[in-house]
């Protein structure tokens, strides 16, 4: 979540790059430029959001998702629910082995599983995971403690990659990666920091989801350099800044774009525990009536996403495109609701603030400073902001957001996260009560009603001050077609395509 923040910041504010739009990349190879270097090839611990790329390409998952990242079957061939919801049958592929020649087998996909769930960082996704066994050799059982909507979704996004059990067991991930996945590592061929190499693997169960016979992943963390690679030729596929889209278009390029993050202005302390103002509906109201999300989008992200007041993805089912602008810029009704609330010439507090944040920082302290706030600016590192920033009782927030609306209320709403780790659901008896609903709900459209009037409930009692949800953009040259998925930062190698 957090690396996908400060990427999404950093895409945005970045520089454009200068050169000669002359050479263009051909489409014999996939050659990306990803943003990020590969954290991890254990998939236990790697980013979900920027290691997908490298993982999408060793590793074949239980679990994929589709365009509208609705779970699709992969190593797992098909899957069944009991009727209470609680009981994940996993059927699985017989014909795949792991690079060292072992069988991907049901006790190879427990083993995975039960590491997995164990990981620093995927562990969240098998949270209500009680147990995994294997019923027979192709068949795998998991046993919720309590429903999960999610699970299906979290696993497909990046949480169900398989590597070899010998691997797992020897701790070797850390050196390299030992998967079945449509291609191999040319590790001989590759520099870390630099970019790595993956040939195409013959026979692979999934060939044709996978048409370049070369990959080529080239972990460029400055966009303005990243798009210099892009014109002369050296990329034919880039994680994009929106400052370049001018000449991206007169280039040529496709573009593809999806909602990737919210920002704004995330309320830690909704019932004034900490600053009592902030515990008053009408006080969190007044700031989000304040901001004017605009001109904020169009100085800061170059017009390049959506203002919305709502966090559930636009597009997505749960958005309610004509509740959106409840509170369109109005600076007088703000000062009106901090005046009911007993603070007509506002109050202090301590926010933090770090240098990715600096974009920002300019807008926030005219507003807040028009409505008698008055902040004190902590400055600290950005490693720091991640680890304090929830502790203050509100802060400037870039959030990745997520293409399944019941993982929207896990992660935004009911689960304890990096920014937002004493989730208030209980001091708010409605919103209580809708979580509930939805939590018991039959997936599909009875589920998404309740999330509407829980999505209005939030909206309502400024739940969070979102300004507008930036887009993530990506350039590709003719030939070769991007699908963005909400969730994935970077799209995993199945989404890039010829055409």
């Amino acid at each position: 979540m957090f690396a996908a923040a400060a990427a999404a910041l950093l895409a945005i504010a970045g520089c454009t790059g200068s050169g000669a739009a002359g050479a263009g990349a051909g489409t014999d190879e996939l050659k990306a430029g990803v943003f990020l270097d590969v954290t991890s090839w254990d998939p236990a611990n790697a980013d979900i959001g920027f290691d997908g790329p490298y993982l999408s390409a060793v590793y074949d998952p239980l679990i994929a998702l589709d365009k509208d990242a609705k779970p699709v079957p992969a190593l797992a061939k098909s899957w069944d629910w009991s009727a209470d919801r609680l009981t994940l049958t996993l059927h699985l592929r017989d014909d795949v082995a792991f690079d060292d020649g072992q069988k991907f087998d049901a006790a190879a996909a427990v083993e995975n599983l039960n590491h997995l769930k164990a990981g620093t960082r995927s562990g969240q996704a098998y949270v209500d995971v009680k147990s995994v066994e294997a019923k027979d050799p192709s068949t795998v059982v998991l046993t919720l403690s309590e429903r999960d909507d999610a699970l299906l979704y979290f696993m497909g996004l990046g949480r169900s990659w398989m590597a070899s059990p010998k691997a797992i067991k020897a701790n070797s991930l850390a050196t390299g990666p030992d998967g079945s996945g449509p291609y191999t590592f040319d590790k001989a061929s590759s520099q870390p920091q630099s970019q790595y190499v993956f040939k195409k693997r013959a026979k692979h169960w999934d060939s044709a989801t996978y048409p370049f016979p070369t990959v080529r992943l080239f972990p460029i963390t400055d966009q303005a350099a990243s798009f210099n690679a892009m014109l002369s030729g050296q990329l034919n596929v880039q994680f994009a800044n929106a400052a370049n889209l001018p000449k991206a278009q007169q280039n040529g390029w496709n573009v593809a774009k999806k909602p990737a993050s919210w920002v704004g202005v995330q309320f830690a302390d909704r019932t004034g525990s900490q600053v009592k103002a902030l515990g008053d509906q009408r006080v969190r109201q007044a700031i989000s009536y304040a901001f004017d999300a605009a001109g904020i989008l169009k100085a800061v992200g170059n017009d390049a996403g959506t203002v919305t007041d709502q966090l559930w993805p636009s597009g997505s089912e749960v958005y309610d495109p004509a509740g959106n602008g409840k509170y369109k810029t109005d600076l007088g009704k703000a000062k009106q609701l901090l005046a009911e609330a007993g603070y007509p010439n506002g109050f202090s507090l301590k926010m933090p603030m770090s240098t990715i944040f600096q974009a920002w920082q300019p807008a926030a302290e005219q507003t807040f400073g028009q409505l008698g706030i008055k902040v004190d600016w902590q400055n600290m590192s950005m490693p720091d902001y991640q680890k304090n920033a929830p502790t203050y009782p509100m802060f400037l927030a870039v959030i990745a957001m997520d293409g399944n609306d019941m993982a929207t209320l896990t992660d935004q709403v009911t689960s304890a996260q990096w920014y937002n780790p004493k989730p208030s659901v209980d001091a708010f008896p409605e919103v209580k009560a809708l979580v509930r609903q939805a939590q018991q709900a039959q997936p599909g459209a009875a589920q998404t009603a309740v999330l509407k009037q829980l999505n209005a409930k939030l909206v309502d009692l400024a739940w969070w001050n979102v300004w507008y949800q930036a887009d993530n953009l990506y350039f590709s040259v003719k030939g070769i077609t991007v699908t963005p998925i909400t969730g994935m930062m970077f799209p995993t190698l199945r989404f890039i395509q010829r055409g």
